[in-house]
């Protein structure tokens, strides 16, 4: 009941100050040098010409229920430094792997934090009490992600919002999870959502998905703290498929992101 009531107040606080400032994130690589990390793979690789993803020291993945049964010690071994979990979406749907990879991944020592797939039939607030509800509010836990992107094939929304709507209810979830969670939600986007819904204009620290370009040429002038760049990765510990992202600095400056940015 505590925290019920609890949500309830910060929802109420978050309404009245639903535009809140965001972070920024590093700027893209080093120019093209090519080679492998002999962890990682695809099975449908790519061309890179202007800035290969390899060229980034840190890497992990997301992951949802579709990626089953996964080694988490050994993909920890393999390099892997991250990953984001798929934990809710819209108001009423929980991915049914959340909590196994959640725990997995804490005894793995991997960094992780849970992700919300956003959904435009919803109000921000009702999303944000919903991933509040069940996401842990854990010390050490990497911040909160949204994922914002069109899904035109949706049978129960196809409804597209106009930018001021979705800056506006977007505004409102982040809000909500930065004063639950004490840190402001990572963005994840798209290319066609990024542009169509002028995201340049949304104060947020970006994770975004380029997997034909570097995201200097996909998202030019765009700062940027995540890569994700294929969807078709592999990676020891997976049986399949798995979505690979680079984080855009060094070991060191790693390090010191996940310091400044882990729940406290």
């Amino acid at each position: 009941m505590k925290n019920i009531l609890k949500i309830a107040a910060i929802l109420s606080l978050a309404v009245l100050t639903a535009c809140g400032g965001g972070g920024g994130g590093s700027r893209g690589g080093a120019g093209y040098v090519g080679g492998t990390v002999p962890q990682l793979g695809d099975t449908a690789p790519h061309v890179w010409t202007s800035g290969h993803p390899y060229n980034h020291e840190v890497h992990g993945v997301d992951v949802s229920r579709y990626q089953g049964s996964v080694d988490w010690n050994r993909a920890r071994q393999a390099g892997i430094s991250f990953a984001f979990i798929k934990a809710t979406e819209g108001g009423d749907h929980s991915d049914p792997m959340f909590r196994t990879y959640w725990e997995q991944t804490r005894a793995a020592g991997i960094p992780r934090s849970g992700y919300h797939f956003y959904y435009f039939c919803r109000s921000g607030a009702e999303q944000a009490a919903w991933y509040i509800a069940n996401v842990p509010r854990e010390r050490g836990a990497l911040p909160p992600v949204v994922d914002l992107e069109w899904v035109h094939t949706s049978r129960t929304c196809r409804y597209k919002p106009s930018q001021a709507e979705i800056h506006r209810e977007v505004g409102i979830f982040m809000s909500v999870l930065q004063q639950y969670y004490g840190q402001r939600p990572v963005v994840y986007t798209t290319v066609d959502f990024y542009r169509e819904a002028n995201l340049r204009a949304l104060p947020a620290e970006y994770w975004l998905r380029s997997v034909a370009d570097h995201p200097r040429r996909t998202y030019p002038g765009q700062r940027w703290t995540f890569w994700q760049y294929t969807g078709t990765g592999t990676a020891p510990g997976f049986g399949g498929n798995v979505d690979l992202n680079a984080f855009a600095g060094n070991r060191r400056q790693w390090q010191q992101w996940v310091n400044s940015r882990v729940v406290r």
